[in-house]
């Protein structure tokens, strides 16, 4: 089950860059972006951009990092309630480690695949009795909402008129920036190192500590082949993904911490009644082979008495 949640944690993060750039079309003889993600987002945008640029004479990389501000602050909200899901699943297993902690520890252990499977299986029906996710509570359709807002102003950051011809404090926004790339994967690094924050159990901590590398190591490789002004607007999001973290550790896990305690105070957490076991069933080669044996002599002593 571990692989399996690592092999879906890297799978999510490889398709969620697949779709932030395949979210907004580009025409192949103009190669500029174009469909209903790039009208309804992506343009206005773009035009944001501008104006804070040339309008206000603060220059494209403000521009991008003002536009950028504005539209997490925007989906803020729901990037919070999938950090509180993720959190409340996260307390919930703290809480039932004494449950838990004994099944994994099986499983950690087990000399036959048998043996792992029957803990694994376990493991899932102590967690289902108690109201825990096998995910962690990860929904999909907040991120799938962000996503398009995302998609756009990865599209607004790389197209917009004057933003490759332009620089930020001497960093060339249309060329790659190896500076701004050790930058963001530095952040998203501590981002993720912060995520861990909280987690008491070892195999979760650990698995989760595996699955975070993913997102420095794929975010510095597409910086290093986009554009500055792309890898700008993935710093300032990777510095209010740190910020958001920080709520999370400090604010809200401590508030969820008391909760889970209140809920299993009124319904104590149990462990699972259904345990998987063994076929123990006696078969038909087992019960001949420990059918009583009939004293063949027993008669003749009768006899003989």
């Amino acid at each position: 089950m571990k692989k399996n949640k690592l092999a879906l944690l890297a799978s999510m993060g490889l398709a969620s860059l697949v779709f932030l750039s395949g979210c907004v079309s580009v025409d192949r003889k103009t190669g500029n972006p174009t469909g209903l993600i790039w009208n309804l987002l992506g343009r206005p945008m773009g035009e944001a951009i501008k104006f804070f640029a040339n309008n206000l004479g603060l220059g494209f990389g403000i521009g991008i990092i003002i536009v950028t501000l504005i539209v997490r602050l925007i989906i803020l909200p729901l990037g919070l309630y999938q950090s509180w899901k993720a959190t409340y699943q996260s307390e919930k297993m703290n809480y039932l480690k004494p449950i838990l902690g004994p099944i994994q520890e099986r499983m950690k252990n087990a000399s036959t695949q048998e043996e792992k499977l029957l803990a694994q299986q376990e493991l899932m029906a102590a967690q289902r009795e108690n109201g825990v996710s096998m995910f962690g509570g990860v929904g999909c359709l907040p991120l799938l909402i962000q996503m398009p807002f995302f998609s756009a102003l990865f599209f607004a950051a790389q197209h917009t008129k004057g933003v490759a011809e332009s620089s930020f404090l001497g960093i060339a926004l249309g060329k790659p920036s190896l500076l701004l790339t050790a930058i963001v994967a530095v952040l998203y690094y501590i981002q993720s190192m912060l995520s861990l924050h909280g987690i008491e159990d070892e195999t979760q901590k650990e698995s989760m500590r595996k699955a975070s590398l993913m997102s420095p190591i794929m975010i510095g490789v597409f910086s290093l082949i986009s554009s500055a002004g792309v890898t700008l607007y993935w710093v300032v999001g990777g510095v209010i993904q740190i910020i958001q973290q920080f709520v999370i550790n400090y604010l809200i896990r401590p508030n969820l911490r008391k909760r889970v305690a209140e809920e299993y105070k009124n319904n104590p957490p149990k462990a699972t009644s259904h345990r998987v076991k063994k076929d123990v069933t006696p078969t038909a080669t087992t019960q001949i082979q420990h059918k009583p044996k009939n004293n063949r002599n027993a008669g003749k002593q009768r006899n003989r008495k």
